[in-house]
């Protein structure tokens, strides 16, 4: 089976690198960069927020190469869920859960509907932002809950003074997938290293 071509989308360099590093796990998954941007499948666009920023690059990105979207984000503003239908994004994954097999499985869904859209797509967008805002931070709920049950796991296993390769060990993932969970956690939550995010972590209570 040919790999799934895909084009990242972001607004800094960070999310970029972050993503593309994340992406380039999977074997069946190969990121397009320059000229070889316009043999693109699919497009992975990730953002804090669909804020007004970001739906201008999404039509950017859009325009330019006129394949579906995966987005991956935090929050959606008003207005940005009909843009994002506008824009071709299929699939809305929160940054919580970006791991590598997560957001892999979305960019295959994506490419196998590319000739075919659904006709349902703004109910089930609709439906992927409730799921969104379930799994992420509630704006009166406990600073934790924007943590997800793996972070949480690598989290505890820093505080108890395992390193990565120990980490990847005990909870049967790769390491590279352990550096993006940490990833994740400190881009997301705006931590500034390893132990900052596990300070987060201790002083919030969930670990």
């Amino acid at each position: 089976m040919r790999a799934v071509r895909v084009s990242v989308c972001a607004l800094d360099p960070i999310t970029k690198a972050g993503m593309v590093d994340l992406l380039e796990t999977r074997a069946s998954v190969v990121v397009t960069e320059g000229r070889a941007r316009a043999e693109t499948d699919v497009v992975v666009a990730a953002f804090d927020r669909l804020s007004a920023d970001a739906i201008t690059a999404l039509r950017a990105v859009a325009a330019e190469l006129g394949k579906p979207i995966v987005l991956v984000t935090d929050r959606i503003e008003e207005g940005g869920l009909t843009a994002a239908v506008v824009c071709k994004v299929v699939a809305i994954l929160p940054r919580s859960a970006m791991t590598d097999s997560r957001v892999a499985d979305s960019v295959h869904a994506a490419a196998s509907r590319a000739v075919d859209p659904p006709r349902d797509l703004l109910g089930r967008l609709a439906e992927n932002a409730e799921r969104l805002h379930r799994e992420m931070l509630a704006p009166d709920g406990p600073a934790g809950a924007a943590l997800s049950s793996r972070e949480i796991d690598v989290l505890r296993l820093m505080a108890d003074g395992f390193d990565t390769q120990e980490i990847a060990t005990e909870l049967a993932y790769s390491e590279r997938t352990v550096k993006n969970v940490i990833y994740a956690v400190t881009d997301r939550l705006r931590l500034r290293n390893r132990s900052h995010a596990v300070a987060y972590a201790i002083r919030e209570g969930v670990i």
